[in-house]
């Protein structure tokens, strides 16, 4: 069917009634129009009734019903049902509301009346009487909803009929065979090509009786493991620089030079609207803050993070994964990665990059991570498949840069942080340590008192130890003793001075 942008605002535009359907209801062609709003709302609906008599209120349940080209909703009470022709529908939900309407789905739609039509913003799956939401089916739903949201509309095809879909069973779960099925029938376009072609051939793989058991337990765990990243476009909105240097500042003191490297990414992002075409090395000594700034600019860029800490992997193929021919093969960490942050676009943290060892094979697990980083795309051993990676911005941290390899450091943008000084050091101890280990312990400022000397005494006691993770151990120390005495002896306050700092610390 022929498809062309809908236009919100011409609501006296008609629409040629259509011949009763085999329900004895009437019907209408309806308008697919194309939008990329991220977000369901009366301006940007996901479908449009008729609504000429103002029928319909804000909330109004009951069923969709199709017969070829056209479609319509049932709704009212069984002693007088009411039907609603459909004026509109997004394009990127007509399979799923044609996979409502063949499974027979009870549902509730929320919308608003704007001129002639009824605007569909939400649609929730519920129990016959249309007042009880219904927990595992409305999860699928809402869920394969948010997919499609997040998805671009694609440009019409002439080939492609998207009513034509088959009956699917009622069984909603994406536990099983027949969900994974279900998701792929109405949410399969949220997926990129070549993962939709695999996903068929393991769908297969799954119902097939001609394989082993192993081989499509495999092919189950892949597909549930695809089927739950989102898959997203490389298109990144841009970032307020202001907001983002707020947000540095209030997870780091000091390092002016690190904070304006982040910034002058932040910049590029903005002006190319993609991801930099290398990540960040952070290189210093341990306590500084690296994994503090990685997980700061994950904020900034509004994506999720994952961690890896290669400090404990010495084989390659723990970050690869192994072949399905072995009855215990299994996904390798960066694929669980993916699978666990739920999404194609993420902040990889890669911690203790310059600690991974070669292991039996000689090869460094290190190196496994060049795909990776090349933005070329990334493929497990297991799962079978390319997955995109344009999405993903890796911040590495070391201790050492001149462990790594030099394919390794080509592939970052490096950072190289110094330790504090002391003077830093009891800034940090004053306005960031010690208020984070009160908070904790839910003592008050004024409990736990630690003088200006006292800091400074904290600051000399750990002066040889680089980074300033021991002064929030020090905090720690001072404050589950203040809190002791306070309940022991009934003060109301403790105050530490350079003295009490000294033989408290190096008992």
């Amino acid at each position: 069917m022929a498809s062309r942008t809908f236009d919100f605002s011409d609501s006296t535009e008609e629409t040629a009634k259509k011949p009763a359907t085999a329900a004895g209801k009437e019907a209408y062609e309806y308008e697919i129009y194309r939008q990329d709003s991220e977000q369901a709302d009366a301006e940007h609906p996901i479908l449009i009734l008729e609504d000429a008599a103002k029928t319909l209120v804000h909330h109004v349940s009951g069923r969709f019903y199709r017969c070829e080209d056209r479609m319509s909703f049932e709704y009212g009470r069984s002693s007088d049902q009411l039907y609603a022709a459909i004026k509109g529908i997004d394009a990127r939900f007509l399979p799923l509301l044609c996979w409502l309407a063949d499974n027979h789905t009870d549902v509730r739609l929320s919308g608003h009346i704007v001129g002639e039509g009824y605007n569909v913003y939400k649609i929730r799956a519920v129990d016959a009487a249309g007042l009880r939401r219904l927990t595992s089916e409305d999860g699928f739903l809402q869920n394969v909803i948010l997919r499609l949201l997040e998805s671009k509309p694609e440009e019409a095809k002439e080939e492609e009929d998207p009513l034509e879909l088959t009956s699917a069973a009622e069984d909603l779960r994406m536990s099983d065979v027949t969900g994974m099925e279900n998701f792929l029938k109405v949410a399969g376009k949220t997926l990129p090509e070549n993962v939709q072609e695999w996903a068929k051939r393991n769908l297969m793989m799954a119902r097939s009786n001609s394989i082993s058991a192993d081989e499509r337990r495999h092919a189950m765990r892949s597909l549930a493991m695809m089927l739950n990243i989102h898959w997203q476009g490389t298109y990144f909105p841009s970032i307020d620089p202001v907001k983002a240097r707020q947000i540095l500042d209030e997870n780091l003191y000091g390092m002016d030079y690190v904070k304006q490297r982040i910034i002058e990414t932040i910049i590029q992002i903005n002006r190319t609207h993609t991801l930099p075409a290398y990540g960040l090395l952070l290189c210093g000594p341990a306590g500084v803050g690296k994994s503090q700034i990685a997980y700061a600019v994950a904020k900034i860029l509004q994506l999720p993070w994952t961690a890896l800490d290669m400090s404990t992997i010495s084989d390659a193929e723990a970050l690869t994964g192994s072949p399905r021919v072995y009855s215990n093969a299994k996904p390798g960490r960066i694929m669980e990665a993916f699978s666990a942050a739920a999404s194609s676009n993420l902040v990889f943290i890669i911690n203790e990059l310059d600690k991974a060892e070669a292991g039996s094979s000689g090869m460094s697990p290190a190196d496994a991570l060049l795909t990776l980083l090349d933005n070329l795309g990334f493929t497990d051993n297991y799962v079978e498949c390319t997955i995109p990676t344009a999405g993903v911005y890796p911040i590495a941290t070391a201790n050492d840069k001149e462990r790594i390899s030099d394919p390794l450091m080509t592939r970052f943008a490096v950072i190289d942080i110094r330790d504090y000084t002391p003077d830093e050091k009891k800034v940090i101890f004053q306005r960031f340590s010690l208020p984070k280990v009160l908070k904790r312990m839910q003592l008050s400022e004024e409990e736990c008192i630690i003088t200006d000397l006292g800091a400074e005494e904290v600051v000399s006691i750990y002066a040889d130890q680089p980074g300033v993770r021991d002064l929030e151990q020090a905090a720690e120390h001072l404050a589950a003793h203040a809190l002791y005495r306070i309940e022991t002896e009934g003060i109301a306050s403790v105050t530490y001075h350079e003295k009490d700092v000294r033989e408290l610390l190096q008992r």
